[in-house]
């Protein structure tokens, strides 16, 4: 099928929008102060003869990327929080979270590759000083933490995709020899090790059932913290990927993507445009995932590699009150990466004790907040807000435009087709007080009053 005959098949759902078929209404899920979660009455259909002028209009002849799906990452705290609890109410923790039927149905998630800031200390998969050919890599840390954490996930998803990416070589792969900040040693043996390492690490955890289907090189080249962390030029990237990771990927057979991330810079030039200038490097990269500073960078990599797929690749963290007011402001992050071209968006640490505290002394937000004194489960606002986004769009769905809901500080939107056709308005009221706003297609519209500083989203079956 052509584009225009796509786009003809997307006109025909668009001129269906909004009708009940089958006894079916609009569904309209609302999440405020007060509610959230809250299954409201469907919305009245009513004529399109005189629309109000500030009417929202959905335009399916602007048809953009495909959604691949939400999720957040797994972190060795996370799973230390849950296990303070009994497991039915760990078990209902992991359903929140994952459940295609009544959860929020992550489909892609993040892990880390040896220690993140959210470890309970620095570690990688190899310590072993100048062990140039990993004869001590393992995954028993891993054991304790992440793949436990990860199994539980696969309970409810079987097939969970999960992409990796390190926050620090091993130590001794780095000039300082230690886990945070400086550089990777760039000599020949040592970047032909970390190769192999990347190679490795696919390889255990596939041979363990896990799907690990995608590596990303660096977690934030472009920032040296004092957690574990390495810095990367944009050419340093460029000459690992051309002349170490592609080609052992490529004659170890090793069955995964590789893609250029996580940038944390909004200098398009300086990281990605040089890496992918190489064509090489270009050919055999899958795309290019981006977070905090790099969302400046997104758009332009929309417009520069049409044929790569993109990801936002970690939510602002917060400061580990986890007010309600995040929430809102996560809402605009999943705008701006999904309206600039982002494919998947992905949390931060899905689950944190109340404290939010990390090994480094941070206090980060946290989507589920366990109260390890009280052995209590807390679903914070943004647990919410990422729960409508995730039900309500399903993997393969295409964004199209919708105009008039472009306000940050009022109105702020997004629209999609679903694969089945169905077609999804998710609308964030952003004042403090109610908006009585006017939704439409071609030739069905609805009117709607939206609560204060609240999230929607309107889905229509067919």
């Amino acid at each position: 099928m052509n584009f225009k005959s796509r786009c003809g098949l997307i006109g025909i759902f668009a001129a269906l929008l909004f009708i009940p078929v089958r006894g079916q209404a609009i569904q309209w899920i609302s999440t405020d102060r007060g509610h959230p979660w809250l299954e409201n009455p469907a919305p009245v259909i009513i004529p399109n003869a005189s629309l109000p002028s500030d009417t929202i209009q959905v335009d399916p002849d602007k048809p953009d990327q495909v959604i691949d799906g939400f999720g957040g990452c797994f972190n060795e705290r996370g799973w230390d929080a849950l296990s303070c609890l009994s497991a039915a109410q760990r078990d209902e923790v992991i359903k929140a979270l994952f459940s295609p039927t009544d959860g929020s149905r992550y489909t892609i998630c993040r892990m880390p590759i040896g220690a993140s800031d959210y470890a309970m200390d620095a570690y990688s998969l190899d310590d072993t000083p100048e062990d140039d050919d990993l004869h001590d890599f393992s995954l028993q840390r891993d054991q304790k933490y992440l793949i436990p954490y990860i199994r539980a996930a696969m309970t409810y998803d079987p097939d969970l995709k999960i992409w990796g990416v390190p926050w620090s070589p091993p130590a001794w792969m780095k000039v300082n020899d230690h886990y945070s900040g400086a550089k990777i040693r760039w000599e020949p043996r040592v970047l032909e090790a970390y190769a192999h390492y990347f190679a490795r690490y696919v390889t255990e955890y596939q041979k363990r059932g896990i799907h690990v289907y995608a590596v990303h090189l660096q977690n934030e080249p472009a920032y040296a913290p004092v957690y574990p962390g390495c810095n990367w030029t944009g050419d340093k990237m460029r000459d690992f990927l051309k002349t170490y990771l592609i080609p052992v990927f490529q004659q170890e057979k090793i069955n995964a993507e590789i893609w250029l991330g996580t940038i944390n810079s909004g200098n398009y030039p300086a990281y990605t445009g040089v890496v992918m200038a190489d064509p090489f490097v270009r050919q055999n990269i899958t795309g290019v995932g981006y977070q905090w500073a790099g969302k400046a960078a997104i758009a332009t990599a929309h417009e520069q590699l049409p044929d790569k797929k993109l990801m936002q690749t970690e939510a602002e963290c917060g400061d580990g009150t986890n007010r309600y007011e995040r929430g809102l402001y996560t809402f605009g992050l999943i705008k701006h990466y999904l309206a600039s071209g982002a494919s998947s968006f992905m949390y931060w640490n899905m689950v944190l004790d109340s404290t939010g505290m990390s090994s480094w002394g941070w206090r980060q937000n946290s989507l589920i907040s366990i109260d390890r004194k009280n052995h209590a489960v807390i679903y914070n606002n943004e647990f919410y807000v990422m729960k409508q986004c995730s039900r309500a769009i399903d993997p393969g769905a295409r964004r199209i435009g919708l105009a008039g809901a472009d306000d940050p500080k009022a109105l702020d939107g997004l629209a999609f087709i679903n694969p089945d056709g169905r077609t999804v308005v998710l609308l964030a009221n952003n004042t403090t007080t109610t908006k009585t706003v006017t939704i439409a297609s071609r030739q069905k519209s609805f009117q709607v009053t939206l609560q204060p500083e609240s999230i929607n989203s309107f889905t229509a079956p067919l």
